[in-house]
C-alpha cells in the first residue's frame, strides 16, 4: 500500500491531496481524521485508488488509516500521521451580497454574487477555485475580481427566471495569500424570481416596465436635467440596489448656504446606483413628467408610479436607462452588465464555466 503524504511528513500543503493506492488488492476502507474535522474523499471504481476532494487546515495534524484486501480476503490495516503548513493568519468574507434581507433572498434576474474578504487575497487562483455556484438550470457565468478584496458572479447573460442558486465557498484550509488561509467554509442560497426589466429613454421620457416579456406599467418620468455633468442621469444597465421607504437626499458637493444646495426627504425610493441615483416619488415635478428632463439626476416618478415600483421591485431588477451622455462606470453601483462578456473574463482567474447542478 502506498500512502501520501509519507508517514510523519510536516509543513504539508493544505492543498496536498492525500493519495491512498493498493497494490495487488482492493481497498475496503479509508479514513483521514483530526482534531479540525476528517477530509472527505471519493473511491476509485476499481477499488484501488482513494483520493481527498477538500483542504486540509493549516496546523493541525490528520491520521490516516486504510484497510486493504488481498486477492484471497486478507484484510491489512495502515495508518500514518502528517501534519500541515502552519498559518500566520487567516482570511474570511466580510460580505456577501445578495443577504436575508434581500426580498427575502428572491432577487431579480440581473443580481451579481457579491463577495468582500476581510484581508487581501492574492492566490485569486486557489480561492476563485473553491467559490463553486450551483444552479437548478445550468447557467454559463464567471467571477470577476474588482480588486484583491471583491470578487463578484455573474452570469454571461442574465439569470434564467425562477432558477434555485447555492453559492459554496469552500474556503476553509484555502491559501488566500502567503502564509494567510481560509478560516471556514460559508454556504448562500437565493432564488431568481420573475423576469422584470425596466427600460426609458432620456428623450421620451416614460419607463416601461416589462414582466416576463410583457408590459406591465408605463410611467412618464422626468430624468437628469444635465448642464452640469452630475445633473446627467446615466446611461446604462442600472441594477436595483436597495428599496428605501424613506431617503434624505442632499446635494452633491454643495454644503449649507451655497448657491444650488438642497435636502429633501424623498419617499419610495430605488436607489440605482452608488452616485446617488433613484427612481423615486416626486410630486413637484409631476407637470414635467413624461416631457422634460428636469432632477438632478434621479429618476423623477409620481407618487402613485413610484409606490408600485418599490413595490414590484426585487433587488437585482435591471433598470435600463439609454439617452445619456454620460455612461454608468461599472463600479458605480453595481454597474456589472456594463461590461461585455470579454471585458468581464479580462478579470476572471478561471474565466468561463457552467454552473455544476443543484
Amino acid at each position: 500500500m502506498a500512502i501520501i503524504p509519507a508517514d510523519k511528513t510536516g509543513d504539508v500543503p493544505t492543498d496536498q491531496t492525500v493519495l491512498v493506492s493498493a497494490r495487488g488488492g482492493t481497498l475496503r476502507s479509508v479514513s483521514v481524521s483530526g482534531a479540525s474535522g476528517n477530509l472527505d474523499g471519493e473511491l476509485s471504481a476499481d477499488g484501488t485508488q482513494w483520493r481527498s476532494k477538500r483542504y486540509a487546515r493549516p496546523g493541525s495534524s490528520y491520521t490516516v488509516s486504510a484497510l486493504v484486501a488481498n486477492p484471497t480476503g486478507q484484510t491489512t490495516r495502515t495508518t500514518t500521521t502528517f501534519t500541515t503548513v502552519k498559518a500566520k493568519s487567516s482570511f474570511s468574507i466580510e460580505q456577501m451580497l445578495p443577504h436575508k434581507d434581500d426580498t427575502g433572498l428572491t432577487v431579480g434576474v440581473g443580481m451579481p454574487i457579491m463577495l468582500t474578504f476581510d484581508k487581501d487575497v492574492t492566490d485569486r487562483v486557489a480561492v476563485e477555485r473553491n467559490l463553486v455556484v450551483r444552479t437548478s438550470k445550468p447557467v454559463e457565468g464567471a467571477w470577476h475580481w474588482f480588486d484583491d478584496r471583491h470578487v463578484d458572479f455573474r452570469p454571461r447573460v442574465y439569470w434564467p427566471p425562477r432558477t434555485k442558486v447555492r453559492l459554496e465557498a469552500r474556503l476553509a484550509g484555502v491559501r488566500g495569500a502567503s502564509g494567510i488561509y481560509g478560516k471556514r467554509d460559508y454556504t448562500l442560497d437565493f432564488t431568481v424570481g420573475r423576469e422584470q426589466i425596466t427600460s426609458g429613454t432620456m428623450s421620451n421620457h416614460h419607463l416601461k416596465v416589462k414582466r416576463d416579456g410583457k408590459v406591465v406599467r408605463t410611467m412618464p418620468m422626468s430624468a437628469g436635467q444635465g448642464g452640469v455633468w452630475k445633473y446627467y442621469t446615466t446611461s446604462g444597465i442600472h441594477l436595483a440596489m436597495s428599496r428605501e421607504p424613506v431617503t434624505v437626499m442632499t446635494s452633491p458637493g454643495i454644503g449649507p448656504g451655497q448657491a444650488g444646495y438642497y435636502q429633501l426627504t424623498v419617499y419610495n425610493t430605488v436607489r440605482i446606483s452608488s452616485s446617488g441615483e433613484y427612481v423615486h416619488s416626486a410630486p413637484w415635478s409631476v407637470g414635467s413628467q413624461g416631457y422634460a428632463n428636469v432632477s438632478h439626476g434621479c429618476v423623477n416618478v409620481s407618487p402613485a408610479n413610484a409606490a408600485w415600483f418599490i413595490k414590484n421591485t426585487l433587488i437585482g431588477d435591471p433598470i435600463v436607462i439609454t439617452g445619456s451622455p454620460r455612461p454608468l462606470e461599472p463600479t458605480n453601483g453595481w454597474g456589472h452588465w456594463q461590461e461585455n462578456w470579454k471585458q468581464w473574463l479580462q478579470w476572471s482567474a478561471l474565466k468561463s464555466s457552467t454552473t455544476e447542478a443543484l
